[in-house]
């Protein structure tokens, strides 16, 4: 996908809003990232660089962006971004904490070959991990992050103070949902016409939305809202990450291989799949085998019941999102250019139906449909059952992934946007 400059200057400039940051009472993984004599506004130099890692369930991405202030005490603009990635994710080394950072050592060499040697000392390099290493056990996963940061620190650039961790599912809603609608104007004023935001990820997916009825608020469960301060404006959030309910995830628990203790000499099977397929996959470094039904059903009404036990009565369904409009990105603008359900550079509108439409196409033409991936139906029949049956969404709700033609989340460029607007605002505060 082409990448959205737009949406990542926006996260560069959330950054900056403040330099006291609260979240639930904790200092948030973001205070801090970038020190704030890196702030653009009070740099000299007209052109300067930033080092992101996205660390997620599938892979470990690298993005080195450039920025240029043409004047003094103005914003800067992203003048372009380097971007590069490895498989798998530092997830698959949980028991090889020293090759998973030896996969960071090779990303890093990237970022020498973009940076000019003599800004090298002064560009900041973060990684944050998602999902993936969420659902590691937290020796396993601080193992990796050692490693990792270690090898950060041996780099010739800017390593500030909590430059390696875990980002919290919450942050990944609230920093998307910001980035969105800023991007579309609506925080400027009471934030009465702002869209609500979906990332389905690897691992974990995330829904959040600014509530607009007492209703909601009365209604929703403990720990799903945050209020913060911006612009002069209150904004009370309904936000929630689900670990577990990610893509990849997903295929696992309808394979039941979630389930299953040991998967050696084990093949787990699925009308989600085609007939003939004998195939294996590897996730979060183990090895499943799995195919499609040799007897039995298969096509989109079994399937779908199958996806179905994945999220039925699992997920909170806020009354209020059946009429809304959201964004959604990430593997619901994957599977939805890989189908050509929207144009893969410029993105689209659709609704939940179309998803079950293609879905049905791909799965009811199992043994003839031909695709770079033989989890497409699975896929397309999960995405169908997460918005409708699991989030509560109507048939006919909008969704709009034109926005994000990146690929990773929009909310991994949050370390970057709350250090550029705590440079030109005043603090931002989340309350829960």
């Amino acid at each position: 996908m082409a990448s959205s400059w737009g949406a990542i200057f926006f996260m560069l400039m959330i950054a900056c809003v403040s330099s006291t940051v609260f979240y639930r009472e904790q200092q948030t993984w973001f205070e801090g990232v970038f020190l704030s004599s890196m702030c653009p506004i009070n740099v000299s130099a007209s052109t300067f660089y930033g080092i992101m890692f996205d660390a997620g369930s599938t892979g470990t991405r690298i993005h080195v962006y450039t920025f240029v202030q043409k004047t003094a005490g103005q914003l800067p603009f992203l003048e372009g971004e380097i971007f590069d990635s490895v498989k798998p994710g530092l997830s698959a080394f949980a028991d090889q904490p020293k090759q998973g950072a030896e996969t960071v050592q090779a990303l890093l060499e990237v970022a020498k070959d973009s940076i000019p040697r003599s800004h090298w000392k002064r560009t900041p390099v973060v990684l944050k991990a998602t999902a993936g290493l969420r659902l590691l056990p937290e020796q396993k996963a601080q193992a990796l992050l050692l490693e990792v940061e270690e090898i950060l620190k041996l780099s010739p650039f800017l390593v500030p103070d909590d430059s390696v961790s875990i980002m919290d599912g919450a942050y990944e809603g609230i920093l998307a949902w910001v980035t969105v609608n800023f991007l579309t104007g609506q925080l400027h004023g009471h934030g009465q016409e702002t869209m609500g935001t979906l990332d389905l990820g690897g691992a974990s997916t995330q829904i959040t939305f600014l509530p607009q009825f007492a209703k909601t608020l009365e209604q929703t469960p403990r720990g799903y809202l945050t209020s913060f301060e911006m612009f002069n404006s209150t904004f009370k959030l309904y936000t929630h990450s689900y670990l577990g309910f990610g893509l990849k995830a997903a295929r696992l628990a309808t394979l039941g291989a979630l389930e299953t203790e040991g998967t050696d000499g084990h093949t787990f099977r699925s009308a989600c799949l085609p007939r003939w397929l004998e195939a294996e996959w590897i996730f979060g470094g183990v090895k499943y085998q799995y195919g499609g039904n040799q007897e039995g059903e298969m096509g989109f009404e079994p399937c779908y019941a199958e996806v179905l036990r994945v999220v039925q009565g699992k997920l909170h369904q806020p009354e209020e999102i059946r009429g809304s409009s959201f964004y959604a990105f990430s593997y619901y603008y994957d599977r939805a250019a890989d189908t050509h359900l929207i144009d893969y550079e410029k993105g689209g509108v659709l609704k939940v139906e179309d998803f079950e439409r293609k879905a049905r196409e791909v799965c009811d033409n199992l043994d003839s449909f031909t695709s770079g991936s033989p989890f497409l139906c699975m896929d397309l029949s999960y995405i169908t059952a997460l918005l409708r049956d699991g989030f509560g969404f109507a048939d006919g709700t909008l969704l709009q992934p034109h926005l994000l033609i990146v690929p990773l989340p929009m909310s991994i460029w949050g370390p970057i946007t709350f250090r550029l607007l705590q440079c030109s605002s005043k603090e931002l505060v989340f309350n829960s």
